[in-house]
């Protein structure tokens, strides 16, 4: 699936954060920030290739292992992979920028990044860079250190 890098995010109407450790959680509303997409990749489509800090690289990854987001029931397979490699992915990333701004990814960004030498737009590298990851690794359900979340957010718990 392709989208332009720092093109509208169209895909999901709705954002909805996964409680990590339970699963059966979930915290879902209607954002009226702008997401922006990042690391949108398809065979075939050209991309952005260069050198990114490896700091960059270690900081997403441990994003990515403290924040779940839409987490769908299939998985994405990575189609830049030879046949014989499979790198997959079933959710996204969001990743708070400027005020009102969020940059959605999906969760195959990493891997585009480490093994496809994928270079995302400076906005974003600076935007997981300043992520407050102590915030969101320290984070108990209810609690999601997201900006912009809606009081009226809903939440489902089951239990």
């Amino acid at each position: 699936m392709f989208y332009g890098d720092l093109t509208a995010y169209e895909y999901l109407a709705e954002d909805e954060f996964t409680d990590r450790e339970s699963g059966f959680r979930s915290l879902s509303f209607r954002p009226s920030y702008l997401r922006l997409n990042v690391g949108w990749l398809e065979a075939g489509r050209p991309y952005r290739m260069g050198p990114v800090p490896a700091v960059f690289v270690q900081k997403l990854g441990d994003v990515q292992a403290v924040q779940s987001m839409n987490v769908c029931l299939g998985m994405h397979e990575c189609d830049l992979c030879p046949p014989d490699e499979i790198h997959d992915g079933n959710g996204e990333v969001r990743i708070p920028g400027a005020a009102g701004v969020a940059y959605a990814a999906p969760f195959l960004i990493s891997h585009y990044v480490a093994a496809h030498h994928y270079q995302p737009p400076a906005v974003f590298i600076e935007a997981v860079l300043a992520v407050d990851l102590d915030a969101w690794a320290t984070a108990r359900w209810p609690d999601v250190p997201f900006p912009w979340i809606p009081d009226d957010a809903e939440r489902l718990e089951i239990e």
